[in-house]
């Protein structure tokens, strides 16, 4: 873990950018299925946004994902065997006025959604600090850093941050201490 020169108030200070996938409908928690209004990574990058003050930029499919939990699992499954890279609704071409990224994600297969690998492919993260943060029921952080890693060549990526999706909303003091 690196603290890239810097400590965390003065990270908090930084004009910041907040690039999230989540998805509602049907989810999982904790043996049970239920559906869901707002995604439990969109709650954190909320609670993110009301800390920092942080611009948002959710990534959304073009094709959604199936509502029924059970059928999006095997859609995201097939994606992640093909390194598939589904279009997305917005790019986000230019990210020269942040510092620092929040890039949040559900875990999908040990990693990030295929949507997320193509949001973040053209982006210059070049001398860009990079705050991970996932939500999931068992998996914590996955490889998201690793990949994250990989495609945000020339960013300075520090520590992460996994909260079970179940008690994302009992988090906000969490999410609080790790900014």
């Amino acid at each position: 873990m690196s603290n890239f020169g810097e400590n965390k108030e003065d990270l908090k200070n930084k004009k910041s950018l907040i690039i999230y996938f989540s998805r509602a409908d049907e989810n999982y928690f904790g043996g049970t299925l239920k559906y869901i209004e707002k995604g439990n990574t969109e709650i954190v990058a909320g609670y993110i946004h009301e800390l920092t003050g942080a611009d948002m930029f959710k990534v959304e499919r073009k094709i959604p994902y199936s509502r029924d939990y059970k059928t999006c699992i095997e859609e995201s499954k097939k994606e992640n065997n093909e390194d598939a890279r589904p279009e997305i609704a917005h790019c986000l071409n230019n990210i020269d006025e942040y510092e620092v990224i929040y890039i949040g994600s559900p875990i999908y297969w040990g990693s990030m959604p295929a949507e997320l690998f193509t949001a973040l492919k053209e982006v210059d993260f070049t001398g860009k600090t990079i705050r991970v943060f996932t939500t999931h029921e068992g998996s914590g952080l996955g490889n998201v850093l690793e990949d994250v890693k990989k495609i945000c060549s020339g960013a300075e990526v520090l520590d992460g941050l996994a909260i079970v999706g179940s008690q994302v909303k009992n988090s906000k003091q969490k999410v609080e201490d790790w900014i």
